[in-house]
Order: structure tokens, then C-alpha cells, then sequence
């Protein structure tokens, strides 16, 4: 079972070169945020860009910002109730429309949108309100909407068991709308579909397309 959220890779890249050795800065391997660190970060950033810090606009931006990142990569706590399928239900149990919200990896700017999210049941049920925690859990983190696709579905396969799973995310990603191409009001939809939602079929079709 996935219990905890791994820090990606950073990437090291750039289109203009090799770019500074990032290699060699220090990092907790464990993905604990240091606050202090953060902003101090933040304000050789903001440096960097030629803006004043001490400025009395952005005095406290450093502090505020490291708060908001630290927000946004923090998933709240929670357990996985799962209870017995008494009942012998057989049908699909969707749950469309959970908004949810990442950053991107490549640029730390947001993509937001929705997940629709089901599975077919087993022996066990899952708390609806558990799929929305779940998407949150790997959400919240430095991210691509793929991998996020996969490791929603490979997580309720291995928390329930069910005889099928399936996931559609569709996201607007500002890294697209501001930057770039500045295409704004694309959405990209991914999806990943195991077990007897892994062939197209009437279950299946009940997904967003």
C-alpha cells in the first residue's frame, strides 16, 4: 500500500544550458519543508529577478509565499476506512467532478481541474469522501498530470483490491495558459483504467470522455 508521498527528482535541465550545479544544495531527503529556508530562498529569488526586498510591498512576500508553497505541497492527514461489501454490491461506484488543484514540476505553476474516480467493488467498500483524499494526497506535490493519473489508480488497486479501477483527470495547466504558448482555456484530460474497466465497454462509458 502507498502510505507516503516521495519528493520527485528535481530536474536539472535547461533549454539555455547546463545551468548552476543544483546537485550539491542541500536537501532532506525525507521531503520535509524547511520554512526558514524557504523564504530566505525565496528572497534571493526575488533578488535575482531585480526586485527590492526590502521594499515595504514585498517585505513580507518571502514569508508569505514559503507559507502558501508549504500549503499547497502538505496533504491533510487522514485513514483509509474501508468496510466490509456486505450488501454484495456489483456496480460501479463513481464519483465525478472532485476538483483538485497540483503544481507542475517543470515550472511550479499550478494546474487545476477536476478527477472523476471509481472502481467496480470486491469484498470491500471505500468511504466516498476517501477518493477525494486520496487524489489530494498525491496531488499535493511537485508534479505532472500522468503520473498523478497513475498513481491515483494504482493506489485504490492496492487499498481495495476492487475487480476494476478507473481515473480521468482533466486540468487546465497555467504553465500553458501564461507562459509559452499562452493557449489559455486548453484542458488536458488523462486517464488510466485497470482491471475489467481496462476494455471499453458500457462500465467504462460511464467515465467522462
Amino acid at each position: 500500500m502507498l502510505t507516503q508521498m516521495q519528493a520527485p527528482t528535481a530536474l536539472l535541465e535547461s533549454h539555455r544550458g547546463p545551468g548552476p550545479d543544483l546537485s550539491t544544495h542541500d536537501a532532506d531527503p525525507t521531503g520535509v519543508i524547511n520554512l526558514p529556508a524557504a523564504e530566505h530562498a525565496i528572497a534571493d529569488f526575488l533578488r535575482a529577478l531585480g526586485r527590492d526586498v526590502n521594499a515595504p510591498d514585498l517585505a513580507q512576500t518571502p514569508r508569505r509565499v514559503a507559507g502558501a508553497f508549504s500549503e499547497m505541497l502538505t496533504p491533510r492527514q487522514t485513514s483509509w476506512t474501508t468496510f466490509p461489501n456486505d450488501a454484495g454490491y456489483s456496480e460501479l461506484v463513481l464519483v465525478k467532478n472532485i476538483p483538485f488543484h497540483s503544481l507542475c514540476e517543470h515550472h511550479l505553476l499550478p494546474f487545476r481541474g477536476v478527477a472523476h474516480i471509481g472502481y467496480l467493488p470486491g469484498d470491500r467498500l471505500l468511504g466516498l469522501s476517501k477518493l477525494a483524499r486520496a487524489l489530494e494526497l498525491f496531488a499535493r506535490n511537485l508534479q505532472v498530470q500522468e503520473r498523478l493519473t497513475i498513481q491515483v489508480a494504482d493506489w485504490l488497486m492496492e487499498t481495495l483490491n476492487p475487480r476494476g479501477a478507473g481515473v480521468v483527470l482533466e486540468a487546465e495547466h497555467l504553465c500553458m495558459s501564461l507562459r509559452g504558448v499562452q493557449s489559455s482555456g486548453t484542458t488536458t484530460r488523462t486517464s488510466m483504467f485497470y482491471g475489467e474497466l481496462g476494455v471499453p465497454g458500457p462500465l467504462r462509458d460511464q467515465f467522462p470522455n
